[in-house]
C-alpha cells in the first residue's frame, strides 16, 4: 500500500491558512480580552479585584498527559502564548503522580490535578476491569474539571491529547467555552479524533492528517506542523552542551562524534539491548566517539548495573535538559514518535529511526518511512534491529561527512519551527474575534 506523501513546506495547506491572520498586532486594547464583570459589585475592593482580573490579559487552560509528545506539545503552545502576552494566566491540567504533574510545574507553568482515568497504556474498551471502572473515573474527572474551569474561567481551553486532555475539553464543551485541540500524529489518537466533533479547531502537523479525521471535522482543521519548545530552538554552543554530559573530557577530543540515543519517555527495550551489545566496542574502535543514552525510567536500573562506567558514555532515565543534549548531538537514534521528529527536523539532526511495533495504527512505522523518504533517515525495524545492524548504520552515517550534511539540509527544509508560534498567534486571534 502506497505510503502517505509527507508534507512539504512548500506544498498549500489545507485549508488555506489565509483564513487566519499570519501576524497579529497585539496593541493595549487587542491583546487583552476583557472578562464579564458581575455588574451588582458594589463594593469598591471587590470592584478593584475584578478590575485587576479584567485586565490580567489571556486566562488559557491547557491539557495533555500521558507521554511526553502530549506534554511538550502542550508547554510549546504555552511558551509561545506567555511570550506573545506576559501577562497571560495559562493554567494546565492533568492527572496526579503522573509525567505532566511533574513536567509541566518544573516549567514553570501552574498546574491542578483531576482524578485518574486511565493510565497511558490503557486500554479502557478492552481491559474489562478498565472498561467497568471507566465511565464512574470519566464523570469524576469531568466534574471536577467542570468546577476547576467554572473558577478559572478560560476564555479557551486547549487539549493536546492523552487520557487527562479529555475530561477536561469534554467539560469545556459542557460549559460551551471555545475549544481548540492539536493533534501530532498523521492518524489522530483516540482523544483527539472524538473531541473534533466539538472542537471549535483542530490544528493539525501534516495534510494527511486533515483526510484520517472525520470529514465533518475537516472543515476546521489547520496545518501548522508539531510545536516545538523556544528552549529547543534557542542556540546552544555544541561544546558547551558537551562539557556538561561528559566535562572537559569533551573539548580535548579532536573532531568528537556524540551519539543520542532515545527511546522515548517510556524507553525502548529492544534499543536498549541492541546497543548494550555493542556499544563497548563502538567506544573502543572509535576513541573520538560519545554517547548520550535515555534509557527510559523503568529500564534505568537494570541497564545502570549492566552497562560499564566509561568517561565517554553518559547514561540517564530520562533527559529533561533534552535540548542541551540535542545540541550536543551529531546523530540521534530514537524511536519514531511524531514529535521526535519533528524535534529532529527543526533541528537538522542526521537520524536512524526504529519506530516501535506497539504504537496505535502504526503511526510510528509510517511516521519512520516519511522520514526516511523526505529528510533521508537510516530506517530499522525492531525485526531488523540488533547489535550489528545498529553498530553498522551508526558507522556509515557518522563516517560519510557528506551524507551528514546533506541529512542535516533535508530535515532543516522539511522544518517548520515556527509551528508553535503560529498556533499561539490563532489562539490569540480567536479570543480576540470572541471578544470583538
Amino acid at each position: 500500500m502506497a505510503i502517505t506523501t509527507f508534507p512539504s513546506p512548500n506544498l498549500p495547506f489545507y485549508p488555506s491558512t489565509k483564513l487566519v491572520p499570519s501576524r497579529l498586532t497585539l496593541s493595549s486594547s487587542s491583546s487583552i480580552c476583557c472578562l464579564s464583570v458581575d455588574r451588582r459589585i458594589n463594593n469598591p475592593s471587590t470592584a478593584s479585584a475584578a478590575k485587576n482580573d479584567e485586565i490580567s490579559g489571556l486566562r488559557v487552560v491547557i491539557s495533555a498527559g500521558g507521554t511526553a509528545g502530549h506534554i511538550s506539545s502542550a508547554l510549546a503552545i504555552g511558551d509561545e502564548l506567555k511570550s506573545a502576552d506576559p501577562l497571560a494566566r495559562i493554567l494546565f491540567i492533568g492527572f496526579p503522580n503522573s509525567m505532566e504533574s511533574t513536567t509541566i510545574p518544573s516549567a514553570g507553568f501552574d498546574f491542578s490535578e483531576i482524578p485518574t482515568v486511565g493510565s497511558s497504556s490503557s486500554r479502557p474498551f478492552i481491559c474489562l476491569t478498565s472498561f467497568l471502572r471507566f465511565p464512574l473515573r470519566l464523570i469524576q474527572s469531568t466534574f471536577e474539571s467542570y468546577k476547576i474551569l467554572r473558577k478559572f474561567k478560560p476564555q479557551i481551553v486547549v487539549g493536546t491529547g492523552g487520557h487527562a486532555s479529555f475530561p477536561v475539553c469534554f467539560a469545556a464543551v459542557i460549559m460551551r467555552l471555545k475549544l481548540v485541540i492539536q493533534e501530532q500524529d498523521s492518524i489522530p489518537g483516540t482523544t483527539n479524533w472524538i473531541l473534533s466533533f466539538f472542537a471549535d479547531t483542530i490544528f493539525a502537523p501534516f495534510n494527511c492528517t486533515v483526510t484520517n479525521l472525520p470529514k465533518r471535522a475537516a472543515a476546521k482543521c489547520v496545518v501548522y506542523g508539531n510545536p516545538i519548545r523556544q528552549a529547543l530552538r534557542r542556540y546552544a554552543s555544541k561544546g558547551a552542551a558537551r562539557v556538561s554530559f561528559f566535562g572537559q573530557w569533551a573539548g580535548a577530543v579532536s573532531e568528537a562524534k556524540v551519539v543520542l540515543v532515545l527511546g522515548g519517555s517510556l524507553g525502548a527495550n529492544a534499543i536498549n539491548i541492541a546497543l548494550l551489545n555493542c556499544y563497548s566496542q563502538m567506544l573502543s574502535e572509535h576513541e573520538n566517539w560519545f554517547f548520550v543514552w535515555q534509557t527510559g525510567v523503568e529500564a534505568f536500573d537494570e541497564m545502570d548495573s549492566l552497562v560499564r562506567s566509561h568517561p565517554r558514555l553518559f547514561l540517564s532515565p530520562f533527559l529533561r535538559t533534552i535540548g542541551v543534549a540535542y545540541a550536543a548531538a551529531d546523530l540521534v537514534i530514537s524511536r519514531a514518535g511524531a514529535m521526535t521528529c519533528s524535534e529532529i527536523m527543526a533541528l537538522g539532526k542526521p537520524s536512524i529511526l526504529i519506530p516501535s511495533p506497539h504504537s496505535d495504527e502504526g503511526d510510528q512505522v509510517r511516521n519512520a518511512s516519511l522520514m526516511a523518504d523526505i529528510v533521508g533517515s537510516k530506517l530499522i525495524t525492531e525485526e531488523e534491529l540488533d547489535s550489528i545492524t545498529l553498530r553498522a548504520a551508526v558507522e556509515d552515517i557518522i563516517g560519510n561527512e557528506e551524507l551528514m550534511t546533506e541529512m542535516s539540509e533535508r530535515a532543516f527544509k522539511a522544518a517548520r519551527p515556527d509551528a508553535a508560534s503560529d498556533v499561539a498567534k490563532h489562539i490569540i486571534s480567536i479570543v480576540n474575534s470572541r471578544g470583538n
